[in-house]
Protein backbone atom coordinates (compact mmCIF):
# COMPACT_ATOMS: atom_id res chain seq x y z
CA UNK A 1 0.00 0.00 0.00
CA UNK A 2 2.98 1.97 0.71
CA UNK A 3 3.60 2.06 -3.18
CA UNK A 4 -0.14 3.34 -3.86
CA UNK A 5 -0.05 5.92 -1.37
CA UNK A 6 3.39 7.06 -2.00
CA UNK A 7 3.98 6.74 -6.12
CA UNK A 8 7.07 7.39 -7.80
CA UNK A 9 5.56 9.94 -9.68
CA UNK A 10 7.36 13.59 -10.48
CA UNK A 11 6.85 14.59 -14.18
CA UNK A 12 10.67 15.87 -15.94
CA UNK A 13 8.71 19.24 -16.79
CA UNK A 14 8.55 20.46 -12.88
CA UNK A 15 12.39 20.14 -12.42
CA UNK A 16 12.85 21.90 -16.43
CA UNK A 17 10.54 24.99 -15.26
CA UNK A 18 12.87 25.91 -12.71
CA UNK A 19 14.71 28.75 -13.75
CA UNK A 20 13.22 28.88 -16.87
CA UNK A 21 14.20 31.51 -19.17
CA UNK A 22 13.82 33.11 -22.91
CA UNK A 23 16.87 31.32 -23.95
CA UNK A 24 15.87 27.80 -23.29
CA UNK A 25 12.69 29.00 -24.83
CA UNK A 26 14.12 29.87 -28.25
CA UNK A 27 15.90 26.62 -28.33
CA UNK A 28 12.55 24.50 -27.41
CA UNK A 29 10.85 26.64 -29.97
CA UNK A 30 13.49 25.48 -33.01
CA UNK A 31 13.39 21.89 -31.75
CA UNK A 32 9.39 21.82 -31.17
CA UNK A 33 8.87 23.35 -34.97
CA UNK A 34 11.69 21.14 -36.48
CA UNK A 35 10.13 18.00 -34.92
CA UNK A 36 6.88 18.76 -35.49
CA UNK A 37 7.32 19.36 -39.31
CA UNK A 38 9.51 15.88 -39.31
CA UNK A 39 6.82 13.82 -37.47
CA UNK A 40 4.28 15.09 -39.60
CA UNK A 41 4.45 12.18 -42.09
CA UNK A 42 5.24 9.57 -39.92
CA UNK A 43 2.17 10.21 -38.03
CA UNK A 44 0.37 9.63 -41.53
CA UNK A 45 2.57 6.74 -42.91
CA UNK A 46 1.79 4.78 -39.95
CA UNK A 47 -1.53 5.68 -39.68
CA UNK A 48 -2.19 4.67 -42.77
CA UNK A 49 -0.12 1.46 -42.44
CA UNK A 50 -1.91 0.52 -39.59
CA UNK A 51 -5.05 0.60 -41.08
CA UNK A 52 -6.41 3.98 -40.02
CA UNK A 53 -7.17 7.48 -41.23
CA UNK A 54 -3.96 9.96 -41.75
CA UNK A 55 -6.78 12.08 -39.47
CA UNK A 56 -6.69 9.66 -36.68
CA UNK A 57 -2.45 9.49 -36.64
CA UNK A 58 -2.40 13.48 -36.03
CA UNK A 59 -4.73 13.56 -33.79
CA UNK A 60 -2.63 10.28 -32.08
CA UNK A 61 0.67 13.01 -32.37
CA UNK A 62 -1.11 15.65 -31.46
CA UNK A 63 -2.43 14.53 -28.09
CA UNK A 64 -0.04 11.87 -27.41
CA UNK A 65 2.70 13.91 -28.01
CA UNK A 66 1.31 16.49 -25.49
CA UNK A 67 0.43 14.22 -22.59
CA UNK A 68 3.83 12.75 -22.80
CA UNK A 69 5.73 15.75 -22.76
CA UNK A 70 3.36 17.20 -20.27
CA UNK A 71 3.64 14.22 -17.50
CA UNK A 72 7.00 12.11 -18.78
CA UNK A 73 10.11 11.10 -16.89
CA UNK A 74 12.29 12.48 -19.63
CA UNK A 75 13.25 16.21 -19.98
CA UNK A 76 13.34 15.30 -24.12
CA UNK A 77 11.06 12.90 -25.27
CA UNK A 78 8.70 12.68 -28.27
CA UNK A 79 5.50 10.67 -28.09
CA UNK A 80 3.50 9.44 -30.91
CA UNK A 81 2.46 6.53 -33.01
CA UNK A 82 5.74 4.87 -34.23
CA UNK A 83 6.31 2.20 -36.86
CA UNK A 84 6.56 -0.93 -33.77
CA UNK A 85 2.43 -0.89 -33.62
CA UNK A 86 2.06 -1.02 -36.73
CA UNK A 87 1.56 -5.02 -37.00
CA UNK A 88 -0.50 -5.25 -33.57
CA UNK A 89 -3.00 -2.38 -34.42
CA UNK A 90 -3.55 -4.24 -37.95
CA UNK A 91 -4.65 -7.18 -36.60
CA UNK A 92 -6.37 -5.99 -33.76
CA UNK A 93 -8.61 -4.12 -36.30
CA UNK A 94 -9.05 -7.07 -38.51
CA UNK A 95 -10.07 -9.09 -35.27
CA UNK A 96 -11.90 -6.60 -33.31
CA UNK A 97 -12.44 -3.27 -35.39
CA UNK A 98 -11.72 0.14 -33.97
CA UNK A 99 -13.33 -0.46 -30.68
CA UNK A 100 -11.92 -3.19 -30.17
CA UNK A 101 -8.62 -1.05 -30.89
CA UNK A 102 -9.72 1.74 -28.10
CA UNK A 103 -10.42 -0.97 -25.24
CA UNK A 104 -7.20 -2.75 -26.26
CA UNK A 105 -4.68 0.78 -25.87
CA UNK A 106 -6.97 1.98 -23.24
CA UNK A 107 -6.37 -1.53 -21.26
CA UNK A 108 -2.68 -1.05 -22.14
CA UNK A 109 -2.58 2.33 -20.68
CA UNK A 110 -3.79 0.81 -17.49
CA UNK A 111 -0.94 -1.99 -17.71
CA UNK A 112 1.66 0.86 -18.01
CA UNK A 113 0.29 2.83 -15.28
CA UNK A 114 -0.08 0.16 -12.61
CA UNK A 115 3.29 -0.70 -14.04
CA UNK A 116 4.74 2.88 -12.76
CA UNK A 117 2.78 3.01 -9.70
CA UNK A 118 4.52 -0.65 -8.86
CA UNK A 119 7.93 0.57 -9.76
CA UNK A 120 8.40 -1.74 -12.55
CA UNK A 121 10.52 0.81 -14.39
CA UNK A 122 13.80 -0.29 -13.57
CA UNK A 123 12.89 -3.89 -14.19
CA UNK A 124 11.31 -3.69 -17.81
CA UNK A 125 15.04 -2.58 -19.06
CA UNK A 126 16.14 -5.84 -18.33
CA UNK A 127 14.76 -7.63 -21.03
CA UNK A 128 16.98 -9.53 -23.17
CA UNK A 129 18.20 -7.43 -25.79
CA UNK A 130 17.91 -10.74 -28.04
CA UNK A 131 14.07 -10.08 -27.53
CA UNK A 132 13.98 -6.54 -28.93
CA UNK A 133 16.51 -7.03 -31.76
CA UNK A 134 14.01 -10.28 -33.10
CA UNK A 135 11.07 -8.66 -32.61
CA UNK A 136 12.06 -5.30 -33.86
CA UNK A 137 13.72 -6.85 -36.77
CA UNK A 138 10.73 -8.89 -37.65
CA UNK A 139 7.76 -5.51 -37.14
CA UNK A 140 10.41 -4.01 -39.94
CA UNK A 141 10.19 -6.70 -42.10
CA UNK A 142 6.36 -6.97 -41.83
CA UNK A 143 6.11 -3.10 -42.59
CA UNK A 144 7.55 -3.46 -45.40
CA UNK A 145 6.13 -6.46 -46.78
CA UNK A 146 2.68 -4.57 -46.17
CA UNK A 147 3.96 -1.33 -48.31
CA UNK A 148 3.95 -3.44 -51.35
CA UNK A 149 0.83 -2.48 -53.31
CA UNK A 150 1.44 1.32 -52.99
CA UNK A 151 5.19 0.99 -53.88
CA UNK A 152 4.58 -0.81 -56.97
CA UNK A 153 1.02 0.18 -57.66
CA UNK A 154 -0.36 -3.09 -57.83
CA UNK A 155 -3.86 -3.72 -58.70
CA UNK A 156 -4.97 -6.49 -56.18
CA UNK A 157 -8.83 -6.90 -56.38
CA UNK A 158 -8.78 -9.40 -53.70
CA UNK A 159 -8.81 -8.30 -49.58
CA UNK A 160 -5.07 -9.29 -48.89
CA UNK A 161 -4.14 -12.27 -46.48
CA UNK A 162 -2.97 -11.22 -42.91
CA UNK A 163 0.07 -13.27 -42.79
CA UNK A 164 3.36 -13.17 -44.53
CA UNK A 165 3.52 -16.39 -46.64
CA UNK A 166 0.12 -15.94 -47.85
CA UNK A 167 0.66 -12.27 -48.32
CA UNK A 168 3.75 -12.70 -50.87
CA UNK A 169 1.58 -15.45 -52.36
CA UNK A 170 -0.55 -12.66 -53.54
CA UNK A 171 1.98 -9.91 -54.23
CA UNK A 172 3.40 -12.45 -57.04
CA UNK A 173 0.11 -13.20 -58.14
CA UNK A 174 -0.18 -9.80 -59.14
CA UNK A 175 3.00 -8.49 -59.66
CA UNK A 176 1.88 -8.31 -63.93
CA UNK A 177 -0.12 -5.18 -62.69
CA UNK A 178 2.42 -2.79 -61.66
CA UNK A 179 2.01 0.51 -62.50
CA UNK A 180 5.34 1.94 -63.87
CA UNK A 181 4.35 5.48 -63.03
CA UNK A 182 3.14 4.91 -59.73
CA UNK A 183 6.61 2.49 -59.53
CA UNK A 184 8.59 5.49 -60.58
CA UNK A 185 6.99 8.20 -58.21
CA UNK A 186 7.72 5.51 -55.37
CA UNK A 187 11.50 5.26 -56.61
CA UNK A 188 12.18 8.63 -56.96
CA UNK A 189 10.51 9.45 -53.73
CA UNK A 190 13.02 6.99 -51.87
CA UNK A 191 16.37 8.44 -53.95
CA UNK A 192 15.11 11.89 -51.94
CA UNK A 193 14.86 10.55 -48.93
CA UNK A 194 18.28 8.54 -49.15
CA UNK A 195 20.11 11.68 -50.40
CA UNK A 196 18.33 14.76 -48.84
CA UNK A 197 20.55 13.80 -45.46
CA UNK A 198 24.12 13.82 -47.62
CA UNK A 199 23.22 17.06 -49.06
CA UNK A 200 21.79 18.81 -45.25
CA UNK A 201 21.60 16.65 -42.19
CA UNK A 202 19.04 19.63 -40.69
CA UNK A 203 16.57 18.69 -43.56
CA UNK A 204 14.19 15.54 -42.96
CA UNK A 205 14.51 13.41 -46.02
CA UNK A 206 10.94 12.10 -45.82
CA UNK A 207 8.49 15.75 -45.61
CA UNK A 208 11.63 16.85 -48.55
CA UNK A 209 10.24 14.06 -50.57
CA UNK A 210 6.66 14.59 -49.71
CA UNK A 211 6.80 18.38 -50.72
CA UNK A 212 8.90 17.66 -53.59
CA UNK A 213 6.80 14.51 -55.23
CA UNK A 214 3.76 15.91 -53.79
CA UNK A 215 4.23 18.71 -56.17
CA UNK A 216 5.44 17.10 -58.98
CA UNK A 217 2.59 14.79 -59.55
CA UNK A 218 0.10 17.46 -58.93
CA UNK A 219 1.64 19.54 -61.96
CA UNK A 220 1.65 15.95 -63.75
CA UNK A 221 -1.64 15.59 -63.42
CA UNK A 222 -3.37 18.86 -63.71
CA UNK A 223 -1.17 20.22 -66.73
CA UNK A 224 0.17 16.68 -68.61
CA UNK A 225 -2.84 14.73 -67.86
CA UNK A 226 -1.19 11.76 -66.39
CA UNK A 227 -3.79 9.42 -64.43
CA UNK A 228 -3.21 6.59 -62.39
CA UNK A 229 -1.16 7.97 -59.16
CA UNK A 230 -3.34 7.15 -56.29
CA UNK A 231 -3.21 10.04 -53.66
CA UNK A 232 -4.01 10.27 -49.84
CA UNK A 233 -7.48 11.82 -50.82
CA UNK A 234 -8.00 8.85 -53.40
CA UNK A 235 -7.76 6.89 -50.96
CA UNK A 236 -9.73 7.99 -48.17
CA UNK A 237 -11.91 10.73 -49.74
CA UNK A 238 -11.41 14.61 -48.73
CA UNK A 239 -10.18 14.70 -45.51
CA UNK A 240 -11.65 17.57 -43.52
CA UNK A 241 -9.65 19.05 -40.22
CA UNK A 242 -12.54 17.20 -37.77
CA UNK A 243 -11.76 15.14 -34.92
CA UNK A 244 -11.95 11.37 -35.20
CA UNK A 245 -15.53 9.90 -33.86
CA UNK A 246 -14.78 9.66 -30.19
CA UNK A 247 -14.46 5.80 -29.09
CA UNK A 248 -16.86 3.87 -26.48
CA UNK A 249 -14.88 1.97 -24.27
CA UNK A 250 -16.94 -0.33 -22.31
CA UNK A 251 -14.93 -2.46 -20.19
CA UNK A 252 -16.65 -5.67 -18.74
CA UNK A 253 -15.31 -9.32 -18.66
CA UNK A 254 -15.99 -10.40 -22.51
CA UNK A 255 -14.02 -8.09 -23.33
CA UNK A 256 -10.95 -8.12 -21.06
CA UNK A 257 -10.82 -11.38 -21.62
CA UNK A 258 -11.08 -11.22 -25.35
CA UNK A 259 -8.38 -8.39 -25.32
CA UNK A 260 -6.48 -8.52 -22.69
CA UNK A 261 -3.03 -9.99 -24.52
CA UNK A 262 -3.68 -7.86 -27.15
CA UNK A 263 -3.04 -4.90 -24.21
CA UNK A 264 -0.47 -6.83 -22.60
CA UNK A 265 1.44 -6.81 -26.06
CA UNK A 266 0.80 -3.07 -26.60
CA UNK A 267 1.99 -2.10 -23.17
CA UNK A 268 4.86 -4.33 -23.31
CA UNK A 269 6.10 -2.59 -26.67
CA UNK A 270 5.46 0.85 -25.42
CA UNK A 271 7.13 0.48 -22.31
CA UNK A 272 10.33 -1.41 -24.28
CA UNK A 273 10.30 1.38 -26.59
CA UNK A 274 9.46 4.40 -24.51
CA UNK A 275 12.46 3.59 -22.06
CA UNK A 276 14.75 2.42 -24.65
CA UNK A 277 14.27 5.94 -26.52
CA UNK A 278 15.05 7.70 -22.46
CA UNK A 279 17.67 5.39 -21.98
CA UNK A 280 19.50 6.54 -25.84
CA UNK A 281 18.28 10.20 -25.22
CA UNK A 282 20.13 9.90 -21.34
CA UNK A 283 23.27 9.33 -23.09
CA UNK A 284 22.87 12.11 -25.18
CA UNK A 285 21.51 14.85 -22.63
CA UNK A 286 23.61 13.18 -19.28
CA UNK A 287 20.32 13.53 -17.68
CA UNK A 288 18.51 10.59 -15.55
CA UNK A 289 14.75 9.59 -16.66
CA UNK A 290 12.34 8.69 -13.97
CA UNK A 291 11.55 5.47 -15.11
CA UNK A 292 8.23 5.09 -13.01
CA UNK A 293 6.99 8.48 -14.48
CA UNK A 294 7.91 7.77 -17.83
CA UNK A 295 5.32 4.09 -17.93
CA UNK A 296 2.85 6.38 -15.88
CA UNK A 297 2.93 9.31 -18.90
CA UNK A 298 3.14 6.49 -21.48
CA UNK A 299 0.18 4.74 -19.53
CA UNK A 300 -1.84 8.26 -18.73
CA UNK A 301 -1.50 9.03 -22.73
CA UNK A 302 -2.77 5.68 -23.64
CA UNK A 303 -6.01 5.97 -21.63
CA UNK A 304 -7.12 9.25 -23.42
CA UNK A 305 -5.87 8.74 -26.65
CA UNK A 306 -8.28 6.41 -27.49
CA UNK A 307 -11.21 8.21 -26.00
CA UNK A 308 -10.98 10.43 -28.92
CA UNK A 309 -10.67 8.01 -31.69
CA UNK A 310 -6.49 7.51 -31.90
CA UNK A 311 -4.30 4.93 -31.51
CA UNK A 312 -1.43 3.44 -29.22
CA UNK A 313 1.64 6.15 -28.40
CA UNK A 314 5.55 5.10 -27.26
CA UNK A 315 8.03 6.95 -27.32
CA UNK A 316 9.82 7.89 -30.82
CA UNK A 317 13.63 7.43 -31.12
CA UNK A 318 14.26 9.38 -34.09
CA UNK A 319 11.87 12.12 -32.94
CA UNK A 320 13.52 12.08 -29.73
CA UNK A 321 16.59 12.56 -31.15
CA UNK A 322 15.72 14.89 -33.52
CA UNK A 323 14.85 16.99 -30.76
CA UNK A 324 17.90 16.69 -29.03
CA UNK A 325 20.15 17.56 -31.90
CA UNK A 326 18.05 20.53 -33.02
CA UNK A 327 18.43 22.41 -29.20
CA UNK A 328 15.53 20.70 -27.41
CA UNK A 329 16.02 21.32 -23.43
CA UNK A 330 13.06 20.72 -22.21
CA UNK A 331 9.57 19.09 -22.60
CA UNK A 332 8.06 22.38 -23.48
CA UNK A 333 9.91 21.50 -26.98
CA UNK A 334 7.23 18.44 -27.07
CA UNK A 335 4.51 20.48 -26.23
CA UNK A 336 5.23 22.97 -29.07
CA UNK A 337 5.46 19.62 -31.46
CA UNK A 338 1.91 19.27 -30.53
CA UNK A 339 1.02 22.61 -31.41
CA UNK A 340 2.80 22.58 -34.82
CA UNK A 341 1.09 19.25 -35.61
CA UNK A 342 -1.95 20.71 -34.49
CA UNK A 343 -2.18 23.85 -36.82
CA UNK A 344 -1.08 22.03 -39.64
CA UNK A 345 -3.94 19.45 -38.79
CA UNK A 346 -6.51 22.44 -38.72
CA UNK A 347 -5.29 24.84 -41.72
CA UNK A 348 -3.15 22.20 -43.81
CA UNK A 349 -5.44 18.92 -44.18
CA UNK A 350 -6.70 20.09 -47.83
CA UNK A 351 -2.87 19.72 -48.98
CA UNK A 352 -2.44 16.00 -47.08
CA UNK A 353 -5.48 15.29 -49.73
CA UNK A 354 -2.49 15.33 -52.57
CA UNK A 355 0.42 13.22 -50.61
CA UNK A 356 0.98 10.16 -53.36
CA UNK A 357 0.35 6.70 -51.68
CA UNK A 358 3.35 5.40 -53.31
CA UNK A 359 4.97 8.42 -51.62
CA UNK A 360 4.31 7.00 -48.18
CA UNK A 361 5.28 3.51 -48.94
CA UNK A 362 8.50 4.54 -49.97
CA UNK A 363 8.90 6.74 -46.30
CA UNK A 364 7.69 3.68 -44.87
CA UNK A 365 10.23 1.19 -46.55
CA UNK A 366 12.91 4.02 -45.00
CA UNK A 367 11.50 3.38 -41.76
CA UNK A 368 11.37 -0.09 -42.09
CA UNK A 369 14.97 -0.24 -43.36
CA UNK A 370 16.00 1.87 -40.29
CA UNK A 371 14.28 -0.49 -37.83
CA UNK A 372 15.56 -3.75 -39.25
CA UNK A 373 19.30 -3.55 -37.01
CA UNK A 374 20.79 -5.74 -39.60
CA UNK A 375 24.16 -4.39 -39.09
CA UNK A 376 23.06 -5.26 -35.26
CA UNK A 377 21.82 -8.74 -36.34
CA UNK A 378 25.33 -9.06 -38.34
CA UNK A 379 27.22 -8.70 -35.21
CA UNK A 380 25.60 -10.48 -33.25
CA UNK A 381 26.18 -13.90 -35.23
CA UNK A 382 28.87 -14.74 -33.41
CA UNK A 383 27.11 -14.15 -29.81
CA UNK A 384 26.09 -17.43 -27.38
CA UNK A 385 23.57 -19.88 -29.33
CA UNK A 386 21.15 -19.31 -27.03
CA UNK A 387 20.97 -15.38 -27.66
CA UNK A 388 20.74 -16.31 -31.06
CA UNK A 389 18.38 -18.74 -31.00
CA UNK A 390 15.77 -16.25 -28.58
CA UNK A 391 17.00 -13.81 -31.38
CA UNK A 392 16.03 -15.92 -34.45
CA UNK A 393 12.83 -17.32 -33.00
CA UNK A 394 11.58 -14.11 -31.94
CA UNK A 395 12.13 -12.86 -35.46
CA UNK A 396 10.53 -15.74 -36.87
CA UNK A 397 7.15 -15.86 -34.68
CA UNK A 398 7.19 -11.91 -35.27
CA UNK A 399 6.76 -12.47 -38.88
CA UNK A 400 4.90 -15.80 -39.14
CA UNK A 401 2.65 -15.60 -36.71
CA UNK A 402 2.23 -12.16 -34.57
CA UNK A 403 3.31 -9.95 -32.11
CA UNK A 404 2.05 -11.31 -29.05
CA UNK A 405 3.45 -14.52 -29.60
CA UNK A 406 6.13 -13.49 -30.03
CA UNK A 407 7.01 -11.58 -27.49
CA UNK A 408 5.37 -14.04 -25.05
CA UNK A 409 7.47 -17.23 -26.41
CA UNK A 410 10.91 -14.74 -26.76
CA UNK A 411 10.50 -14.27 -23.21
CA UNK A 412 10.07 -17.72 -21.81
CA UNK A 413 12.70 -18.82 -24.02
CA UNK A 414 15.22 -16.00 -22.23
CA UNK A 415 13.94 -17.07 -18.75
CA UNK A 416 14.86 -20.30 -19.37
CA UNK A 417 18.24 -19.33 -21.18
CA UNK A 418 18.91 -17.32 -17.95
CA UNK A 419 17.91 -20.11 -15.55
CA UNK A 420 20.03 -22.53 -17.54
CA UNK A 421 23.04 -20.30 -17.55
CA UNK A 422 22.68 -19.49 -13.48
CA UNK A 423 22.16 -22.71 -12.65
CA UNK A 424 25.26 -23.62 -15.04
CA UNK A 425 27.32 -21.04 -12.59
CA UNK A 426 26.19 -22.89 -9.64
CA UNK A 427 28.58 -25.13 -8.99
CA UNK A 428 29.01 -28.15 -5.79
CA UNK A 429 32.36 -29.43 -4.54
CA UNK A 430 33.16 -32.03 -2.39
CA UNK A 431 35.66 -32.69 0.29
CA UNK A 432 36.57 -36.00 2.09
CA UNK A 433 39.92 -35.63 3.58
CA UNK A 434 40.86 -31.74 4.12
CA UNK A 435 39.74 -28.54 3.34
CA UNK A 436 41.24 -24.87 3.43
CA UNK A 437 38.92 -22.82 5.46
CA UNK A 438 40.76 -20.03 2.99
CA UNK A 439 40.13 -21.42 -0.18
CA UNK A 440 38.16 -19.05 -2.33
CA UNK A 441 38.89 -15.60 0.31
CA UNK A 442 41.18 -12.78 0.13
CA UNK A 443 42.65 -14.45 3.05
CA UNK A 444 46.84 -14.61 2.47
CA UNK A 445 47.31 -17.16 5.48
CA UNK A 446 45.60 -20.66 4.86
CA UNK A 447 43.73 -22.76 7.63
CA UNK A 448 43.76 -26.59 6.95
CA UNK A 449 41.10 -28.27 8.66
CA UNK A 450 41.43 -32.13 8.91
CA UNK A 451 38.44 -33.89 8.54
CA UNK A 452 37.11 -37.07 10.58
CA UNK A 453 36.63 -40.36 9.03
CA UNK A 454 32.93 -40.39 7.76
CA UNK A 455 32.59 -36.61 7.51
CA UNK A 456 31.66 -35.23 3.50
CA UNK A 457 32.02 -31.60 3.01
CA UNK A 458 29.56 -30.52 0.13
CA UNK A 459 30.08 -26.36 -0.74
CA UNK A 460 27.14 -24.79 -2.65
CA UNK A 461 28.99 -22.06 -5.03
CA UNK A 462 26.22 -19.76 -5.92
CA UNK A 463 21.91 -19.51 -5.78
CA UNK A 464 20.14 -22.62 -4.56
CA UNK A 465 16.72 -22.32 -5.66
CA UNK A 466 15.17 -25.05 -8.27
CA UNK A 467 17.28 -24.88 -11.46
CA UNK A 468 20.24 -26.36 -9.18
CA UNK A 469 18.73 -27.63 -6.45
CA UNK A 470 18.62 -30.80 -8.80
CA UNK A 471 22.27 -30.86 -9.62
CA UNK A 472 23.04 -30.50 -5.67
CA UNK A 473 20.75 -33.25 -4.62
CA UNK A 474 22.48 -35.63 -7.71
CA UNK A 475 25.81 -34.81 -6.74
CA UNK A 476 24.99 -35.74 -2.40
CA UNK A 477 23.45 -39.19 -3.84
CA UNK A 478 26.33 -40.10 -6.17
CA UNK A 479 29.47 -39.10 -5.04
CA UNK A 480 30.40 -41.16 -2.05
CA UNK A 481 31.37 -44.69 -2.76
CA UNK A 482 30.72 -45.43 1.16
CA UNK A 483 27.68 -43.76 3.47
CA UNK A 484 29.01 -41.07 5.78
CA UNK A 485 28.41 -40.21 9.28
CA UNK A 486 28.31 -36.64 9.08
CA UNK A 487 27.23 -34.14 6.20
CA UNK A 488 28.58 -30.57 6.46
CA UNK A 489 26.40 -28.46 3.76
CA UNK A 490 28.58 -25.42 2.97
CA UNK A 491 26.53 -22.23 2.64
CA UNK A 492 28.78 -19.28 2.67
CA UNK A 493 28.28 -18.71 -1.55
CA UNK A 494 24.43 -19.12 -1.57
CA UNK A 495 23.16 -15.66 -1.61
CA UNK A 496 19.36 -17.10 -1.56
CA UNK A 497 17.38 -19.96 -1.22
CA UNK A 498 14.12 -20.43 -2.99
CA UNK A 499 11.26 -22.88 -2.01
CA UNK A 500 12.20 -25.91 -4.08
CA UNK A 501 15.66 -25.51 -2.51
CA UNK A 502 13.91 -25.47 0.77
CA UNK A 503 12.39 -28.83 0.01
CA UNK A 504 14.99 -30.70 -1.07
CA UNK A 505 17.27 -29.38 1.83
CA UNK A 506 14.08 -30.85 3.94
CA UNK A 507 14.29 -34.40 2.30
CA UNK A 508 17.74 -34.72 2.49
CA UNK A 509 17.51 -34.04 5.82
CA UNK A 510 14.58 -36.57 6.65
CA UNK A 511 16.15 -39.14 4.19
CA UNK A 512 19.76 -38.66 5.92
CA UNK A 513 18.47 -38.61 9.25
CA UNK A 514 16.62 -42.00 8.08
CA UNK A 515 20.00 -43.49 7.75
CA UNK A 516 21.67 -42.53 10.82
CA UNK A 517 23.51 -39.75 8.92
CA UNK A 518 24.20 -36.16 11.31
CA UNK A 519 23.57 -32.97 9.09
CA UNK A 520 25.89 -29.67 9.76
CA UNK A 521 25.14 -26.01 7.83
CA UNK A 522 27.67 -24.09 7.90
CA UNK A 523 28.17 -20.41 6.86
CA UNK A 524 24.58 -19.68 7.14
CA UNK A 525 23.64 -15.61 5.56
CA UNK A 526 21.16 -13.79 7.37
CA UNK A 527 18.41 -14.11 4.60
CA UNK A 528 19.00 -17.89 4.33
CA UNK A 529 18.64 -18.41 7.71
CA UNK A 530 15.43 -16.49 7.68
CA UNK A 531 14.56 -18.82 4.80
CA UNK A 532 15.24 -22.03 6.89
CA UNK A 533 13.07 -20.44 9.92
CA UNK A 534 10.40 -19.35 7.67
CA UNK A 535 10.09 -22.89 6.38
CA UNK A 536 10.87 -24.85 10.09
CA UNK A 537 14.10 -26.72 8.68
CA UNK A 538 16.03 -25.19 11.61
CA UNK A 539 14.16 -27.37 13.91
CA UNK A 540 14.82 -30.28 11.96
CA UNK A 541 18.44 -29.35 13.05
CA UNK A 542 20.30 -29.35 16.77
CA UNK A 543 20.86 -25.32 17.34
CA UNK A 544 24.66 -26.21 16.76
CA UNK A 545 24.71 -28.10 14.08
CA UNK A 546 23.75 -24.26 12.18
CA UNK A 547 27.42 -22.59 12.33
CA UNK A 548 28.39 -19.04 10.91
CA UNK A 549 31.74 -20.30 10.11
CA UNK A 550 33.17 -24.06 8.56
CA UNK A 551 35.81 -24.36 11.42
CA UNK A 552 32.90 -24.37 13.97
CA UNK A 553 31.16 -26.88 11.84
CA UNK A 554 34.25 -29.01 11.15
CA UNK A 555 34.76 -29.25 15.28
CA UNK A 556 30.57 -30.35 15.31
CA UNK A 557 31.02 -33.07 12.73
CA UNK A 558 34.11 -34.27 13.78
CA UNK A 559 32.77 -34.68 17.12
CA UNK A 560 29.74 -36.33 15.79
CA UNK A 561 31.28 -38.59 13.46
CA UNK A 562 33.41 -39.40 16.56
CA UNK A 563 30.53 -40.15 19.01
CA UNK A 564 28.53 -42.34 15.53
CA UNK A 565 31.97 -44.39 15.57
CA UNK A 566 32.00 -45.40 19.22
CA UNK A 567 28.39 -45.86 19.19
CA UNK A 568 28.91 -48.49 16.35
CA UNK A 569 31.74 -50.31 17.48
CA UNK A 570 30.29 -50.71 21.13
Amino acid sequence: MKILTNPDFHPAIIDSLKGYNMSRFRSDLVAGIVVGIVALPLAIAFAIASGVTPTVGLITAVIGGFIVSLLGGNSVQIGGPTGAFIVIIYNIIQLYGLSGLAIATFMAGMILVLMGLFRLGTIIKFIPYPIVVGFTAGIALTIFSTQMPDFFGLNIPEKIPGDFVSKWGVYFRYFSTVNLTTLAVGLGSLLIIIFTPKVNKRLPGALTAIIVVTLVVWILKEYCGVEGIQTIGDRFGDLKPALPQAAHISLNMESINLLLPSAFTIAMLGAIESLLSATVADGRTGDRTNSNTELMGQGIANMVVPIFGGIPVTGAIARTMTNITNGGKTPVAGIIHSVVLLLIFLFAMPLINLVPMSCLAAVLIMVSYNMSGWRTIKGMANDPKGDVSVLVTTFLLTVVFDLTIAIEIGLLLAVVLFLRRVSENTTVKVYGRQLDAAEGTDMSKHEVLDLHHGVSVYEIDGPFFFGAATKFDEVVRHTNSETPLVRIIRMRKVPFIDSTGLHNLQILIESSHKEGIRIVLSGVNDSVREALHKSHIDNMIPRDCICDHISKAVIVANHLAELQTISRTH
